[in-house]
């Protein structure tokens, strides 16, 4: 029994640098990973600016034409009312 409780002091005495072990390869992995995704995170944060960037100048190019577009959308309702109105008396032409 003697041999046996030797193996156990040298498993106890091993056991706290094996765990020191385990956890600073499970550190220096996940270290990596990290430091792998830093290209990844950088190129997802371009895409991102130039859809943003895309978006304002399609914004920008919509505030623009809003104004002719409601003119336009006028001279139509205007035209299709006299239509309308044509249409009500038969006899009539505009």
């Amino acid at each position: 029994m003697i041999g046996g409780a030797m193996f156990d002091v040298l498993d106890a005495a091993f056991a706290v640098p094996r765990q020191l072990t385990a956890v600073a390869r499970r550190v220096l992995v996940s270290t990596l990973e990290a430091v792998e995704a830093v290209p990844k995170i950088a190129a997802a944060l371009d895409d991102v600016r130039a859809t943003l960037k895309h978006s304002e100048r399609l914004a920008t190019f919509a505030a623009g034409e809003l104004p002719e577009i409601v003119y336009q959308l006028e001279e139509i309702k205007t035209r299709l009312e006299k239509l309308e109105t044509a249409g009500a008396r038969p006899g009539q032409m505009s």
